[in-house]
Formats: C-alpha cells, structure tokens, sequence
C-alpha cells in the first residue's frame, strides 16, 4: 500500500527509514536537488484513510504512527482548502499546527485505484493512450505539414512560369500563409476548449482540405494568394490543439516525447512530400493538367478523407475515450490531478485573467523568442530545400528524392532528444545542445562553397535539421511544464505559436534571395544570427528559472519562519505559487 502512495507523493517517512536518505530521494524525485535536509511543509498523516495535515516547524519530524507523506508543493494549497483551522497539539514533543482530519474523497480514490495499478499496468495503459492517441495527432500534423510547405515542391515543377509569378510575388504567397495563421491560433485554442477537441479539429482540417484542393485549380497569382490566406486561417489551430490535447492526457513529464511523436511527422512530411512530388509529377498532361496542379489537387482530396474520419479517432478526453474501462478512464484522470500541474488554480470556465496571465508572463515571451527563431529555421529549410538541393546539381526529380534522408535525419534525433529530455526530467539541455549543432551545420553552409563541395553542403543540411526539428518540441514541452491552469497554458502556448510562427513564417520564407544562388549568404547568416539568439535565450531562461525557483524557497522558509499561513496568501496564484517549482 504504502509503496503505492510513496511514489504517488514522491516521498515516504517510515520508522527505521534514515529521514535525510528519504529527503533527499524525494527532492531528487521533483526534479529539484535542493540538498539533504528536511522540508519544512505540508504534510498528510495516513490513518485508516484519514488525512490530518500538519505543518512541520522543525526538523526531523516525529509522527504518530510513524508514517506520512510530504505532499507536492502544487498539491498542497489545493488540499489545504478542504481543511479548517483547529488547535495547536504536540506531536512528538513538538508544537505543530493541526487542521481538523478529513476525508478528501479524489486522494482516497486515487489511492485504492493505485492498489490496481502497479507500474506494469500503468506502462501497458500508457502504451494503449500512446497507439490510440498518437497516430491520429502524427497523422493531422503530417498532413498539415505537407499541405503548407508542398508549394516548394509545386515550384520546382512550373509553379512561378504557368502562374507567371515574379520572385516577389511568390515570396508573397509564402509569406501570406503566416499573417492568418498567427492571427487565428490564440482564439482556435480557445475554440477547442469550448467545443470538443474532435468537433473542432474535423471542422479545421477539412476546411484546408477544401482549399487545397482549389490551390490546384488556380489561374492567376491573386487566386494562389487568396488560398495561401485562407490555408493559413485554417491550420492555425492544428499544433497548439494537438499540443494542448497531449497535456490533458499525460503527466509533465510524460509530454515531451508524445509531442515529439506528432511533430516529428513535420520532419517526416519532408521526406513525404518529396516522394509524393517525384510521383505526382509524372501526371503532368493527364486532362491537361500540370503536375503540380495535380499535387495540389490530389493531397487536398487527400486531406478531406483524413478529416471525415478523424471524428471517430480523436479521443477528447479519457472519460469520453470508449476503449477504456471506466476504471482505467477514472485513473488517468486522478494521476493527472495529483501531478501538480494543474493545481495553481481551482478553475472552471473561462474567465479573462487567464488570459490577461497568459499574456503577461515572462516564460511565454522568452520561450517566444526560442521558439521564433527555431520556427525561422524550420520554415526556411521546408520551403528551400528542394531548391538547395537542385542548386547542388542534381535534377529537379532528384532533388526531390534527396530531400528524404534529410527529413528522416531529422525525425529520429527529434524523438531521441525528446525521450532524454523526458528521462532526466530537464529541458534547458536538450534545447541548447541542438540549437549548438544547427549552428555547425550552419557555419559549414557558409564556409564551404557548394559548386565545388556539394556533399558537404549537404552534410550540413542534415546537421540543421537534426538541430532545427529537435528543438520545437522540448521548447514546446519547457512551456507547457511551467504554465499552471488549463486556461493559462492554453492561452500561453498559443501566444507563443502565434508570436513564434508569425516571425518565423515571415522571415523564414523571404531569407534565400534568387540573387545569391547557390551560396545564399544572406540566408546563412541570418538562420546563424537567430539560432544563436535561441541558444543563449536558452542558457537565459535556465538562469532566470532557477532564481525564480531559489526566492520560491526563500518566501516558503521565511513564512515559516513568522508562522504565517502562506498557504492562504497563494490561493490562485497558479505557477505563481511559492509550492510550484519551474521545470530547469
């Protein structure tokens, strides 16, 4: 029993148990290496399933019956609500305040569930989540991916010459994509939190099917422009929904490789991408039609068929998930609960501070600034690589085909520096490491000349985005940890991809200048420029994370130290509350 309820709190005090040994596990457990000493804090006594809580004023403690729990820093507001103030007793010859005993009824569920469930269990549960919930997201975002980025494949296949489009004018139809796309995905998010998430994402999804498919029937460049616009309106909400479904289903640190898994379809849809252009283009006359019409046409029918049926495959939440026993359904719910990560608020509907919060916080903007100039990096490699490739020598339908072990390169470190980031329970590494090799691989673009050198340009091109693909989802993943409430993370994740892609979009598609071909020093120097900006906004937030940690404890052991109630003082304070503790 008790082995069940120790790793459900992260710590367990026993007789015979050494209590600096068990303190220190429980701070390395949160993730946090504060040293080998006790916490001063909240903890819950076990008795025949009643919870009296006590405030601890010296250390090491004694309690009846020799055994409690320290609970988690953003649990223990929200459990301290549902007690009221009673007398001051001694336990075990020191003076402690004790709130009346009750009985919280979701902890003493959560606690006969976890009886049922041993690790095994919850492994095989997961696995079921994992196979029932990422295909369908991977599959959205493969799609979405391809649909947005298959205009450079269109290029290289008589795009600009049957649209007569100047330079410019295509750059604009690159360009025109983002405005909408960033306008609409703060309020798509919203949009997803009011109506189910498989409502809201049918009617997205087959909304761009829609206009994809009319790309391939344009005639003029207002008409492809026109498209671009309204394909951006549509794939605004796709990402951060797909993110924010994932954070309803997984613990903090279960999300960043399940994030990794559906974006790493980006990566992929690269490698797709090509392999569907190299095989489309051989349509071209068939009913007097050019190939890249052709693409266009069929990957919009395409995306319409995914949307009619992923209704039926996208679970909104685990109680409304039929493959899954009510039991099963009740637990995933409990274990996200009593993980902390929502525990800032005891929010319902949506109300504006949540949204005033998830504009003014720092994290979102810094996170913003990583994000954007991973995004200028991404789109400007989705969008060129065809080109750079073709430029290289090889023929256009080579070029095409060459563009795929780039894109795999790139999925497979993603996933791998997702399922580190997720294993040692950090994110500011995994961030900086990747942004450090994009820039090798960037500073090889600019030193090597690609006439003479073609395969180690296109060396560097596997290193940029080995770098570019991982980054996303552990700064996806180090924002989502940090934002406490539903509402706020949903509103301060969107601002991040809104601000992110916006700037992102914008620049990433205009860097690579017709004039500069092959060497594109212009486009080098400024993928070098922001992804320097991205690793040391990383090395940034790690610092300002880690002071905002330490006055954290300073407040929690200061009001300790005046016996005051700070619990009290943190109602609704969210990430904001002294108990909750940042992810490095």
């Amino acid at each position: 029993m008790w082995g069940s309820m120790g790793k459900m709190w992260g710590c367990r005090v026993a007789e015979g148990c050494s209590p600096r040994r068990i303190a220190h596990a429980h701070d390395l457990a949160r993730g946090h290496s504060s040293g080998s000493r006790w916490r001063h804090g909240l903890y819950a006594r076990l008795d025949a399933l009643i919870y009296g809580k006590y405030r601890v004023a010296s250390a090491p403690p004694v309690f009846p019956h020799g055994v409690a729990i320290l609970l988690q820093p953003a649990t223990a507001p929200w459990i301290t609500e549902k007690m009221d103030k009673s007398s001051e007793v001694g336990i075990g010859g020191e003076v402690t305040e004790k709130r009346d005993e009750f009985v919280l009824p979701e902890l003493q569920e959560y606690h006969d569930l976890q009886a049922k469930f041993d690790e095994n269990r919850v492994k095989s549960l997961l696995r079921r989540v994992d196979v029932r919930l990422m295909p369908p997201l991977a599959i959205l975002y493969l799609v979405a991916f391809i649909d947005r980025s298959n205009i450079g494949n269109a290029r290289l296949q008589g795009l600009e010459k049957d649209l007569n489009l100047s330079p410019q004018q295509y750059a604009w139809c690159l360009t025109i994509f983002f405005f909408p796309y960033a306008l609409f995905e703060v309020p798509s998010n919203i949009m997803l939190k009011l109506l189910r998430p498989s409502i809201w994402l049918t009617i997205i999804v087959f909304g761009w099917g829609i206009i994809m498919t009319v790309m391939g029937l344009c005639q003029n460049y207002s008409a492809l422009l026109a498209c671009r616009f309204f394909l951006g309106v549509f794939e605004a909400g796709l990402f951060p929904g797909c993110t924010f479904i994932t954070t309803a289903w997984y613990k903090r640190f279960e999300v960043q490789y399940r994030v990794a898994l559906f974006y790493s379809a980006a990566s992929l849809s690269g490698a797709f991408s090509g392999l569907l252009a190299f095989a489309i283009g051989n349509m071209t006359g068939v009913r007097g039609y050019s190939g890249w019409r052709w693409l266009f046409i069929l990957e919009g029918i395409a995306t319409c068929v995914v949307a009619s049926i992923c209704y039926f495959f996208i679970p909104d939440s685990p109680g409304s998930a039929k493959w899954l026993s009510p039991e099963e359904a009740r637990f995933l719910e409990l274990r996200l609960q009593f993980d902390g990560h929502d525990k800032g608020y005891k929010e319902g509907g949506f109300e504006w501070k949540y949204l005033i919060q998830g504009f003014t916080d720092a994290k979102v903007y810094i996170g913003t600034i990583i994000f954007g100039a991973i995004c200028i990096c991404t789109y400007a490699l989705s969008y060129s690589l065809p080109t750079m490739i073709n430029l290289l020598g090889y023929s256009a339908a080579n070029a095409q085909l060459l563009t795929i072990p780039v894109y795999a390169f790139g999925c497979i470190i993603c996933v791998l520096n997702s399922v580190l980031s997720d294993r040692y329970k950090h994110r500011a590494a995994f961030i900086i490491a990747p942004m450090g090799m994009t820039m090798i691989g960037l500073i090889i673009g600019m030193a090597v000349d690609p006439t003479k050198l073609p395969g180690v340009i296109y060396f560097a091109l596997f290193l940029v985005a080995g770098g570019i693909f991982s980054g996303i989802p552990t700064t996806v993943a180090w924002t989502s940890n940090n934002l406490a409430g539903q509402w706020k993370r949903a509103v301060g994740m969107a601002l991040q991809f809104t601000l992110g892609n916006l700037v992102g979009g914008t620049v990433g598609s205009n860097i690579f200048l017709v004039k500069e071909k092959p060497k594109y020093m212009t486009a080098y120097s400024v993928l070098f420029s922001v992804t320097a900006c991205a690793f040391l906004s990383g090395w940034a937030l790690l610092f300002c994370i880690r002071r905002w940690n330490a006055q954290k404890a300073a407040l929690v052991e200061q009001a300790e130290r005046e016996g005051r109630d700070l619990d009290a003082e943190c109602k609704d304070l969210g990430d904001k509350n002294p108990y909750f503790k940042y992810t490095l």
